[in-house]
């Protein structure tokens, strides 16, 4: 584990080859020098090799032996979603940190045992939805409180991807794929991150394959504390979209490409009002390096090489806790149609 006494990069070995880890996530550690990829380890030896060809570290077979190396400190989990609970309950009580690819779990009660767990042992769990460190939503949020469209009235947001090709892990009941659990957290996530996360369920729907048994897209509504509604969609049957929009009093703030940028991309965001639209476009940002930066700082402090900053860490094991609940809770309010061209259904 990380010592006060020898600072330098966070020793990260990975669980899993996903595809994500290849394209966007490992990417990013090599560049960051607060992290440094060990090993990486994979059911498929071979895989494993591929991986650490391209980015460096060890190949191992079979992710406890992985857990069992000294001269890892922490661990990134990019497995299906599924066996998430499990091989990150094993990495905690090895004395491993963890970086877990979302959901971190299926249920909000194994949510909530495992960030007790972390706690207690002084590691840091992090679920890893990496649009929330991008600068752009910052900035949203300081647009907001200036008053720039009046009052929050009401929260839009839909993040759709185009149907997954056929044994995709997310289209597998058993590996815990479905709509709700891959893409629905980026909106409920985004009404609280603008918004607040003191949100409840009013309604919802799901609409399930009935050859999959997965659901493949449905629709959420919420509402805060304040009595904003937040109005959510997600799919995996759709055209691409990502995007939110915050109606306000006096105008309406539209930001597209909300969830996953390309480090190069520059954000607009569009203000429309009285005067017509009005755009501002913000510095580029690289969510994926900023997750490494963030995790890595997060371990040093939780080693003592970093001054402490628990209420950080706490506010996020909340968020997380939340978001655990409001998923929890949409499954179980919405109405379910089996997946026909037509079907439109409400739950009251």
């Amino acid at each position: 584990m990380v010592s006060p006494e020898t600072p330098g990069p966070v020793r990260i070995g990975v669980l899993g080859g996903a595809d994500i880890a290849w394209r966007r996530v490992l990417p990013a550690l090599a560049a960051e020098p607060g992290a440094r990829l060990v090993a990486v380890a994979s059911r498929s030896y071979d895989k494993a090799v591929r991986f650490t060809e391209r980015f460096g570290g060890d190949p191992v077979d079979g992710y406890e032996r992985l857990l069992d190396r000294p001269d890892v400190d922490a661990v990134y989990v990019p497995l299906p979603a599924a066996l998430h609970a499990r091989w990150i309950r094993q990495a905690l009580e090895r004395g491993k940190h963890v970086l877990a690819e979302k959901p971190m779990t299926l249920a909000p009660g194994e949510t909530a045992e495992l960030l007790a767990l972390a706690r207690r042992r002084g590691l840091v769990l992090i679920e890893n939805y990496m649009f929330t460190r991008h600068s752009q939503h910052q900035k949203v949020r300081q647009l907001l409180a200036a008053g720039v469209i009046g009052r929050p009235r009401a929260f839009f947001s839909a993040f759709t991807v185009p149907a997954r090709p056929a044994g995709d892990i997310r289209l597998r009941a058993d590996l815990g794929g479905g709509a709700l659990a891959d893409v629905g957290g980026y909106p409920i996530s985004a009404a609280c991150l603008i918004l607040g996360r003191q949100f409840r369920v009013v309604g919802a729907t799901l609409r399930r394959d009935p050859e999959t048994n997965v659901d493949t897209s449905g629709t959420a509504l919420l509402i805060n504390d304040d009595g904003v509604p937040a109005q959510l969609l997600f799919g995996m049957e759709h055209a691409y979209h990502a995007a939110y929009e915050v109606w306000g009093s006096t105008g309406r703030l539209v930001l597209n490409h909300a969830f996953a940028p390309q480090a190069g991309h520059r954000p607009i965001v569009r203000i429309h009002d009285a005067q017509g639209v009005t755009e501002r476009v913000l510095e580029a940002d690289d969510q994926y390096r900023n997750t490494w930066r963030a995790f890595s700082h997060a371990v040093r402090r939780a080693a003592g090489q970093e001054a402490p900053a628990q209420p950080v860490a706490d506010d996020e094991a909340a968020a997380t806790l939340r978001r655990a609940v409001l998923m929890h809770e949409i499954a179980g309010a919405a109405a379910i149609e089996v997946s026909q061209e037509c079907d439109v259904s409400v739950h009251r």
